[in-house]
């Protein structure tokens, strides 16, 4: 095997090494993003989700709001946390095969020089054949093709995350709106409970306002029956007393009158009545069922009454020997 066999040989290893080690990176940076969608869901889901159950409880929007939060500010972590590992790890593939590279060229070299040395003792070591510095840009080309591939690579992962990020934010921003619109909801509806809160409180007083003038007109009323009756039983207490004092000054309601005809008529009633009065004598007339009574008095007592009924019988002028002493009551003391 000649040296430049064994170099290519020796360059094509390292290559294929170097392929094969970035290809299993990313695959396992793919796996990670993929297990990470996994375990959280898009929050648009999760807001689709919300929005089915729009009669659900203010207190379980505010948890689900928070909850979605925290969930989206986990997987933006968790997502910059896995591109930056990934970049690392690219930035270190790149770094080994650079120095794997190095190695390799300059052991060829070295190796190239030790025999060229060995077969022409004349030719310095750094004398390099054309076909290694072929070799040479060809390898510099093909590591400037793998770090503009790993460039672009990092370009589409940072532009999925920069279009993770913006849908993180859209989701965001949506969350606060619901939780504002939420909260603005919750507002109102303890707006209108203080509000029927205060109705109902003024309705009470007013029910108690009516309430306290219908006990102070019960009591009003109260009063004025317990007036009128206090007012009653004093009247009642002054007649008895009155009526005990007219009996111990012997002047009682009853009257003794001197009955001395029963008229017909009013027209008798009035000529009967001229002629006594004509004499000096006190008439009074009492209507009654059979006629109108004509009579003489009052008297103090029966034996005064009786004395003016003598008086009467022996006027023979009067004519009125059928006079009688009776016992009247007038009809206002008549109970």
């Amino acid at each position: 095997m000649s040296m430049n066999n064994k170099q290519r040989w020796m360059g094509g290893v390292v290559l294929l090494g170097g392929g094969v080690l970035l290809a299993a990176l990313l695959l396992k940076g793919k796996d990670e993003i993929d297990v990470q969608h996994q375990q959280f869901p898009d929050s648009s889901e999760q807001v689709d989700s919300a929005e089915d159950h729009p009669n659900s409880k203010l207190n379980s929007l505010t948890v689900d709001v928070a909850t979605e939060k925290r969930l989206l500010e986990q997987q933006r972590r968790d997502r910059e946390k896995s591109v930056a590992e990934q970049e690392a790890r690219a930035a270190e593939f790149l770094a080994m095969q650079q120095q794997a590279e190095a190695d390799a060229a300059r052991k060829a070299a070295e190796e190239y020089a030790a025999l060229n040395a060995h077969r022409l003792g004349q030719q310095s070591s750094d004398n390099i054949p054309p076909e290694l510095v072929e070799d040479e840009k060809t390898k510099q080309k093909r590591l400037a093709e793998d770090k503009a591939a790993a460039q672009k690579k990092l370009e589409q992962q940072k532009a999925e995350q920069q279009k993770a990020h913006a849908s993180t934010d859209t989701a965001k921003k949506e969350a606060e709106q619901k939780a504002a619109l939420a909260k603005k909801k919750a507002e109102e509806q303890k707006a209108a409970e203080e509000k029927r809160k205060a109705a109902e409180k003024l309705k009470a007083a007013e029910a108690q306002k009516a309430a306290d003038k219908k006990a102070a007109e019960h009591k009003a009323e109260e009063k004025r029956k317990a007036d009128e009756k206090h007012k009653a039983e004093e009247a009642k207490k002054k007649a008895e007393a009155e009526k005990a004092r007219k009996l111990l000054e012997g002047d009682d309601a009853k009257q003794w009158m001197v009955q001395v005809a029963l008229a017909a008529n009013e027209a008798n009633a009035d000529a009967i009545a001229a002629k006594l009065r004509a004499k000096g004598y006190k008439v009074t007339k009492s209507p009654t069922s059979k006629g109108v009574r004509i009579m003489v008095g009052p008297s103090k007592n029966r034996e005064a009454a009786d004395a003016t009924r003598k008086k009467i019988a022996s006027d023979a002028s009067l004519n009125m020997k059928s006079a009688w002493v009776n016992e009247w009551v007038p009809l206002d003391k008549r109970n």
